[in-house]
């Protein structure tokens, strides 16, 4: 499997060699939307290469309940890959990304408007480390939940 730390290591080392920023952001981003994809070009506009720490299935199924995901992790991922400004996916099993955070020290860490810089899991590790922690714009009405909502109800 290709999105996992240890084959991704060797690119993100040589990335940090040769002095580029390293961004990182993550989420379930269990149906992709128009929102998703705006985030992550205003992400990638802050570096070089952006990294997103994607959690695993259970993870989100211990996150967002037992009907979820609703895609699974393959299918995440593949998505996610193909998607022009993320240069990697890379899966975490836990409930937060703090292990991954700690294991790549990104640049910069950034997550959506609606985070305090201060609440955003791995904002310390990237602190210590002379990084920045950024928030950025949350688009209003794009939302997975939402949309799964929607469909419910028809």
């Amino acid at each position: 499997m290709r999105f996992l730390l240890k084959d991704n290591i060797e690119i993100i080392n040589r990335i940090k060699a040769e002095r580029k920023k390293i961004v990182f952001t993550n989420g379930c981003f269990d149906l992709l939307h128009v929102g998703h994809v705006r985030y992550l070009a205003q992400a990638k506009k802050l570096g070089d290469f952006l990294i997103i720490g994607l959690n695993s299935d259970s993870s989100v199924k211990e996150l967002k309940g037992e009907d979820r995901p609703i895609n699974s992790f393959e299918d995440r991922a593949t998505l996610l890959s193909a998607i022009e400004s993320v240069d990697s996916v890379i899966m975490f099993e836990e409930q937060t990304p703090e292990n991954l955070i700690k294991d790549i020290v990104p640049d910069i860490l950034v997550k959506g408007g609606d985070y305090n810089i201060e609440d955003i899991v791995g904002y310390q590790t990237v602190m210590q480390n002379g990084g920045q922690v950024k928030t950025l714009s949350f688009y209003d009405g794009y939302s997975s939940t939402n949309y799964i909502n929607k469909i419910k109800k028809r």
